[in-house]
């Protein structure tokens, strides 16, 4: 029997999804196939409603190796497992003659742990006797919550979180759930046989293709320890996510609620000459904290160098301690202490990471409203760390629908350790070796879209009002009939302008925090009138075909706070080096959330629209054509009479079609 080419087997997978064949997902799904079989690595745009999952999921299932996909979003990790793989494999099995199996696979915390379920959570002196089943009033909303999870541990197969509807509060799962810290182990554990996490694993094991997150391919890259089963293949779908989502996996943080915590859980452990001197070194680190101003420390102040080392060398002397004593009179003492171990562990690593002061590492003090102070660190870089063990051994395929900025991929390639393109390697460097390609959209961005720049405005300063902003938005909002997607550059904002428009306009104004994500989407979709303002997560997380949302603005460039310590230390790095560092950091990190944010307006071919943007900086400043270069190719104006007529005209025909 013939083996069946790529266009016959993406023609049986399209047909089985219900999906259009599009040029670009043909394009896309050759150009992975190439990459797979000569062992290259491969960045792809591919816009909205290409169908970019098909486009990597036949050529990886085709070509047979075991294939690992991260996602950034749960909702694509559940569409690939419950939607398109299940569908593409029963399309493509009579054709390729076997049955490709898959499995999810997230990082331990996500999944029901038997052992806290049945024996409760290790008792805190603070929090007295604690089985959260026994003191939670039943009546109470945790209560309610733990006696609903106790109830679906008997039903669930898989013990995921995310399989729980509705779901359940951060406080009420972390009464059941473990990190990967403070697991007994399978082998120690009496509910070992039975766990969720372990089963996750074997199902990965011996699955073909294994979908999981960023964070856990980022733990399977910085710890050494591999998470992830063998594989040949990596595909990164939102891969414009990736730095970020490495980034977090990889910084350390210390409160002092965190030491405290510490402090209690080895204090039952310990003889109290240990106890006692980690007890000291807590409240020495607290006393500062309480002093600290948020910023970068580009020193660390001795009083603090002090306060780490002796945090370090008592958490060190706790570690030796728990490892050589027992106490049989503590109930559950495994798991007692295997939780003391990974929150002192974790005290010490941070602690010891900071004082070792690392050049590649940024140090800097936050401060939150609820949680008070924290001490955080972070890498300078996460490129050196991706491009060797990210690139080493496997063909990598990353893509998104926002890849290319300002006409190349090589600012994004530069993020994720890549070379420029086409770079050819030496015989003493082994560079990795990878192309871009963008297989375009199936819609027709200048018919659809109108990118319009509020010129005129005043160019946003830091700080104080914007009244001009505030009239040009109402304007657009009442002449678009509602419809609106406003996406704002701080909480602050978004607040202060659904406010303002409250109280001028007679639409409905949803605005981010007031409910769940989920529910106001839904709202949002739900009335032609509704807008919704808010701030990042629904730069990148709204999905609203259709005539309610035929306007997303966006109130000035998300350039990062210049006060953002991370971001300004990346960018004089940079500078130092001899680059630019403006253009580098905070132009790209622009760059590729009005991207996202551009790509909210059109999701389907009928839909039409405007994204306007109100800061005069786009049309203006030297960096804006760059900016642009970023954007969907909508039609471009200045004139907002011309926008506002455009607006109107949408509205009426948007109308006509309801009635």
């Amino acid at each position: 029997m013939t083996k069946p080419s790529l266009p016959e087997l993406l023609h049986a997978a399209v047909a089985a999804v219900g999906g259009v064949e599009r040029p670009g997902q043909v394009t896309m799904a050759e150009a992975v196939a190439q990459a797979i079989d000569d062992g290259s690595h491969l960045l792809v745009q591919a816009g909205t409603g290409t169908g970019k999952s098909l486009g990597y999921l036949v050529p990886a299932l085709a070509h047979g190796d075991r294939v690992v996909v991260a996602t950034a979003t749960l909702a694509l990790q559940r569409q690939l497992v419950e939607r398109d793989l299940p569908r593409t494999v029963d399309a493509l099995h009579p054709q390729l003659r076997r049955r490709p199996e898959f499995a999810m696979l997230k990082g331990r915390s996500n999944y029901l742990c038997l052992h806290r379920l049945h024996e409760g959570v290790p008792q805190e002196e603070e929090d007295g006797l604690f089985d959260p089943f026994e003191t939670a009033a039943p009546t109470s909303k945790l209560g309610q919550d733990l006696l609903r999870l106790r109830d679906w541990s008997d039903d669930t197969e898989t013990g995921d979180r995310d399989d729980l509807t509705p779901g359940v509060s951060d406080r009420a799962w972390a009464q059941v759930s473990v990190t990967s810290r403070e697991c007994l182990g399978a082998s120690k554990c009496a509910y070992g046989a039975e766990c969720f996490a372990e089963a996750a694993r074997e199902r990965a094991k011996l699955a073909d293709v294994v979908v999981t997150n960023h964070a856990l391919l980022a733990i399977d890259a910085i710890e050494g320890a591999p998470v992830l089963p063998q594989h040949e293949v990596l595909i990164v779908d939102e891969a414009h996510e990736l730095v970020s989502r490495v980034t977090g996996v990889a910084t350390g943080e210390l409160t002092p609620g965190q030491v405290n915590r510490a402090v209690r859980r080895a204090a039952k452990l310990v003889d109290e000459k240990v106890a006692d001197q980690l007890q000291t070194a807590a409240e020495v680190f607290e006393r500062l904290m309480e002093l600290a101003l948020p910023g970068r420390l580009e020193e660390i102040p001795e009083d603090l160098g002090y306060a780490l080392m002796a945090l370090r060398d008592a958490a060190r002397a706790v570690i030796s301690a728990l490892g050589s004593t027992r106490d049989k009179s503590v109930q559950d003492e495994d798991a007692v202490r295997k939780q003391a171990m990974a929150s002192v562990e974790n005290v010490h690593d941070v602690a010891e990471r900071i004082t070792q002061g690392s050049e590649y590492d940024v140090v800097w003090y936050e401060r939150h409203d609820r949680f008070g102070a924290s001490l955080r660190v972070a890498p300078l870089s996460v490129s050196g760390l991706l491009r060797e063990k990210l690139f080493a051994e496997r063909s990598v395929v990353l893509t998104s629908a926002t890849l290319k900025l300002g006409g190349d991929f090589n600012g994004v390639g530069a993020s994720l350790g890549l070379p420029p393109e086409g770079t050819v390697g030496t015989e003493d460097e082994d560079v990795p070796v990878w192309k871009g390609l963008d297989v375009g959209s199936p819609f027709d961005y200048p018919r659809q879209g109108i990118l319009y720049v509020a010129r005129h405005l005043n160019t946003p300063g830091r700080e104080g009002s914007r009244g001009d902003m505030m009239d040009e938005l109402a304007e657009l909002v009442e002449a678009a009939g509602g419809r609106t997607l406003g996406l704002f550059s701080s909480m602050r904002a978004a607040q202060a302008a659904a406010e303002e428009l409250r109280g001028r306009l007679d639409k409905p104004i949803l605005l981010q925090g007031e409910d769940t994500l989920g529910e106001l989407i839904k709202n949002f979709a739900g009335d032609a009138e509704t807008c919704l303002f808010g701030t990042l997560s629904l730069w990148q997380g709204v999905d609203v075909p259709g005539p309610s949302c035929q306007l997303v603005v966006m109130d000035r460039i998300p350039f990062p706070r210049p006060d953002d310590p991370l971001m300004s230390a990346r960018q004089k790095a940079v500078e130092e080096a001899g680059g630019n560092g403006f253009m580098a950091v905070a132009a790209t990190h622009a760059a590729l959330l009005m991207a996202q944010g551009a790509g909210r307006l059109v999701r389907a071919t009928g839909d039409r629209g405007v994204v306007a943007v109100l800061d005069p900086r786009l049309a203006n400043a030297r960096y804006g054509s760059y900016l642009r270069a970023s954007l969907p190719d909508f039609w471009y104006t200045t004139d907002r009479n011309q926008v506002r007529r455009s607006l109107a005209a949408i509205d009426a025909a948007a109308k006509a079609a309801d009635a």
